[in-house]
């Protein structure tokens, strides 16, 4: 049981009736309330070194001994040491046998799972199980359930439902977490920490939410007459006179309204995450690493980049597409994504081993070869681990078609001998691409402010489809897909970066996409990287709004004017699409743009492309502007891929930033890095079916696969889903 300073031990129930009165008082801030010392603050001296236990590549798969239908412990970890697997992970989604009963502990269930794999020279992660509530705490506690905006009814059953903000929650996972760490901490064999589960905000706006967020709006604004000037709350009489009279999440119209609450939910993820690192970090043994597995980076209720810096090592879920769709550009979006995140490697906690859904209508399993190379296609992003979801498929529940590295019949199989074969090449390889080091010099800027304010005022109203993949056009996260891709398809290395990044000078060019929300500084750190002599492409709708999401009160693009050469009163959308006069780009059957067109008047600009439309033909769609010793290139309509990709590479020639990586055949891409030995490595990713001749352009080497020597100017034949790796004398 846990103390409270100055006290005997408190029984369960009397610490749980004094948690959450003291909850209740401070409305957010919980972490450390029922502890006897506060947790530690996660200041980079308590945060151990994010590489440190990573010696050679981790590979491996979550293992849930308790989903099998049947005893059989032994067979799966010879199985898994037959195939070479290094790691699993474990734990982290059944609090009810961690927990069977209030304050009732059961180890020995995992003991002998973790205790097997020891013995096996397998390595394990151990996840917090705090994303999925046991049905005991739910009727203990029914408030403990999410509500969702409207306040419709809420049940039990599925995961991720709960309020993360709840006293009662909050006092049970501190209690659950404490136990679990101080149980393993000197296990040898946990190397590290999950924190949580993909965790989000879960659209909670219980009522402490709500208070919570009023709290936080007070310390924001200190008085309501600044909050109405600053989201305009006198529109159709909305103003609020005194903070007990703060409107719900509910029924608001009000769109700086929205777009706090869309960041105080993110700070909720945050504050969470953090808290649990810290109780973590209390108990844990000083070299098992802590770190959370993002659901796919770039989900609008969490602010990625505040998370980060409370983790040792960043992980991450990238899910993508098979047989003909797997171009491997979904993996490097997310890989780029996370290690940007701490300009450091990560880790992939969860990627594809067969067949992935929550139904049985997208079951494309891999071709040959593509399970292999998917695992080199996130080490090339910077990864130190892959592991999959999961390593046996399971018989029942939501999850049957997601299936693991074996099937349902839990033989050896095709996947598995791909994954073995994986397996025993990096056990011999491994150390010379563990630890990748990559210097890009392109950036993409990332606002999830701006994906926010977008999805409150959408140029074009998309589907109810949840998969951000599915939409299209000028929406946010379409339209960074659309840049992202056509770098990666031009082979050209990418990072991201964020508003609070100090520093962007790190790079040639800057990719702006749609910046609808931003305050007058972070467009002033544009202009000045413009200025500086940096290169930047931007996108319509960027400069639109302030920093509490109002439409500037001054002429478009509002700070951005100097830099960017022009200015615009008027915007339209656009029922169908527009060709640009002259093909100025070449772009051929693609030469189109969609969706938006804002009337730009260059003030010192350039025009590159005009419209070929008698009204909208007098405005250009593109310019360009020479600002200090840079230059912006805007792009005031929606691009077509090839157009984008297109102008990109007009930006990208300007910069210096092309050569013989351009020309290098359509299905292979190509990702350079430094590894922990010093030496330049050089990957060669062939997707497609087909065998395919590639140029080298770099130094003598020898291929880590084959073992050949590899000379400047020698042609590689890489074969279908098949790589080379090439490292430098």
């Amino acid at each position: 049981m846990l103390k409270f300073r100055g006290s005997k031990t408190l029984n369960s129930r009397l610490q749980r009736a004094l948690f959450v009165a003291v909850g209740t008082v401070v409305g957010i801030s919980y972490a450390g309330a029922a502890s006897d010392k506060a947790a530690p603050a996660n200041t980079p001296s308590n945060i151990a070194p994010a590489n440190a236990p990573f010696t050679n590549v981790l590979y491996g798969a979550a293992y849930y001994h308790e989903y099998m239908p049947y005893e059989r412990l032994d067979k799966d970890v010879a199985l898994m040491k037959e195939a070479g697997i290094s790691v699993v992970r474990m734990g982290e989604s059944t609090w009810s046998l961690w927990e069977p009963e209030d304050g009732k502990f059961e180890y020995a269930w995992m003991d002998r799972v973790v205790d097997a794999m020891g013995k096996a020279g397998i390595k394990v992660i151990m996840g917090t199980p705090t994303y999925s509530i046991p049905t005991w705490m739910y009727h203990a506690h029914p408030e403990v359930l999410a509500r969702p905006i409207g306040g419709a009814e809420t049940s039990y059953g599925m995961r991720q439902n709960m309020d993360t903000d709840s006293p009662a929650y909050r006092f049970y996972a501190q209690r659950l977490i404490r136990n679990m760490v101080e149980h393993y901490r000197d296990n040898p064999s946990v190397i590290g920490w999950q924190i949580d589960n993909e965790t989000g905000a879960y659209g909670a706006t219980n009522h402490d939410v709500f208070v919570g967020f009023t709290n936080h709006l007070k310390k924001k604004f200190g008085t309501t007459d600044a909050l109405n000037k600053a989201w305009g709350m006198n529109y159709w009489g909305e103003d609020v006179n005194g903070w007990e009279n703060l409107p719900t999440r509910d029924g608001t119209i009000s769109t700086g309204y929205k777009l706090e609450w869309s960041r105080w939910s993110q700070m909720r993820v945050t504050d969470f995450l953090n808290w649990q690192a810290g109780i973590v970090r209390e108990y844990r043994r000083p070299d098992q690493f802590v770190t959370q597995d993002f659901g796919g980076i770039g989900r609008r209720d969490v602010d990625e980049f505040q998370v980060a810096k409370s983790l040792d090592v960043v992980a991450d879920n990238p899910y993508h597409g098979t047989q003909d769709h797997m171009d491997g550009a979904a993996q490097a979006f997310q890989g780029d994504l996370a290690r940007s995140l701490k300009h450091a490697n990560y880790l992939v906690t969860e990627t594809n081993a067969q067949t992935i859904g929550w139904d049985s209508t997208i079951q494309y399993p891999p071709y040959d070869g593509q399970i292999r190379l998917d695992v080199y296609t996130h080490l090339s992003s910077g990864a130190n681990m892959v592991e999959y979801w999961h390593w046996a498929s399971i018989p029942s529940g939501q999850e049957v078609y997601w299936k693991g590295v074996l099937g349902h019949d839990l033989e050896p199989n095709r996947a598995y001998a791909e994954v073995s074969k994986t397996a025993h090449e990096l056990n011999r390889i491994g150390t010379h691409l563990v630890n990748l080091k990559i210097a890009n010099q392109v950036g993409i800027l990332y606002s999830v402010d701006s994906a926010n304010g977008l999805d409150f005022m959408p140029i074009v109203r998309q589907g109810n489809d949840p998969w951000p993949a599915a939409k299209t056009g000028p929406e946010y996260t379409s339209l960074i897909n659309q840049l992202h891709r056509s770098l990666y398809e031009l082979n050209v290395g990418t990072d991201f970066v964020f508003a609070d990044d100090p520093d962007f000078s790190r790079y040639k060019v800057l990719i702006v996409p749609a910046l609808y929300v931003a305050d007058d500084a972070l467009l002033q750190k544009i202009s000045d990287f413009v200025k500086g002599g940096g290169r930047v492409l931007m996108t319509f709708k960027s400069g639109f709004t302030n920093e509490n999401n109002a439409v500037r009160w001054v002429r478009a693009p509002g700070p951005l004017r100097e830099a960017a050469g022009f200015s615009y009163q008027e915007f339209s959308n656009l029922e169908k699409p527009l060709a640009l006069k002259d093909d100025p780009f070449h772009a051929g059957a693609d030469n189109k743009v969609s969706y938006w067109a804002e009337f730009l008047i260059p003030e010192h600009a350039k025009a590159l492309a005009y419209y070929d439309h008698p009204f909208f033909g007098r405005w250009p769609a593109i310019t360009e502007n020479q600002f200090g010793a840079g230059s912006l290139t805007y792009e005031g309509t929606f691009l077509t891929n090839a157009l984008q990709k297109s102008v990109l590479l007009g930006v990208l020639k300007e910069a210096g930033l092309t050569g013989a990586d351009q020309s290098l055949p359509a299905s292979v891409r190509v990702k350079h890095g430094t590894n922990g030995m010093g030496k330049k490595v050089h990957y060669y990713l062939n997707y497609s079916s087909e065998e395919q001749p590639v140029s080298y352009a770099y130094g003598a080497g020898v291929d880590l696969i084959s073992g050949a020597a590899i000379q400047p100017s020698a042609t590689l034949q890489v074969k279908p889903w098949d790589v080379a790796i090439v490292e430098e004398k």
